[in-house]
């Protein structure tokens, strides 16, 4: 009777051991999911936010030169903000600023593979998670132009000279304009160390 109560004993301690590890992973991936979508938040309510306030002071030169003078400064404080262990930046393969390129291949691929579902009218994911290792995930937000100003900027802006001028003077080797609505603009990374 000891025996089999020793052997039962030893069979649902490894159960549990076994199970823990499981509901752990999953814990912690919940975690990463909250903490990307709130970072991924916080930056485009910033950003968007400042954006906002300058395009309708100043038209879309005043909302172009917020981006080039404030979009970086914004996001690393977005992600000081974070903590030590959280770090936000956008990412894209028509970038405007050449900082914004992808920096591992890993995250070109998941912007081709998101550039591909859109290409094929499939709906785009609302996040997509990276484990890059076993203290490291990635969290993807994709964003799309949802927004008609944001083409003031970002689509055919052959249509205003002065934008177009700004423009070439301050990014010679733009590759962001030519949207349209709903295109695929680029994404949010989120690096999250556990």
């Amino acid at each position: 009777m000891k025996v089999t109560t020793l052997l039962l004993s030893g069979l649902l301690t490894s159960t549990i051991v076994l199970a823990n590890p499981y509901e752990s992973e999953q814990e912690e991936l919940a975690s990463v999911i909250e903490t990307g979508q709130k970072s991924s938040m916080l930056l485009l309510k910033t950003l968007g936010g400042n954006l906002k306030k300058h395009m309708k002071a100043g038209g879309p030169i005043a909302a172009a030169e917020f981006c080039m003078t404030n979009a970086f400064t914004l996001t690393d404080k977005v992600g000081n903000d974070l903590g030590e262990d959280v770090t936000v930046k956008r990412i894209s393969l028509k970038e405007r600023n050449p900082a914004n390129r992808p920096a591992t291949d890993e995250e070109s691929t998941v912007l081709n593979t998101f550039q591909a579902l859109q290409d094929n009218n499939i709906l785009l994911p609302k996040y997509l998670v990276e484990q890059v290792n076993k203290d490291t995930y990635k969290y993807y937000k994709p964003l799309s132009i949802n927004k008609g100003v944001c083409l003031k900027c970002h689509g055919d802006i052959s249509k205003d000279k002065e934008v177009e001028a700004y423009i070439g003077e301050n990014y010679p080797a733009d590759k962001a304009t030519g949207y349209k609505l709903n295109d695929l603009r680029g994404a949010i990374v989120v690096t999250i160390k556990k």
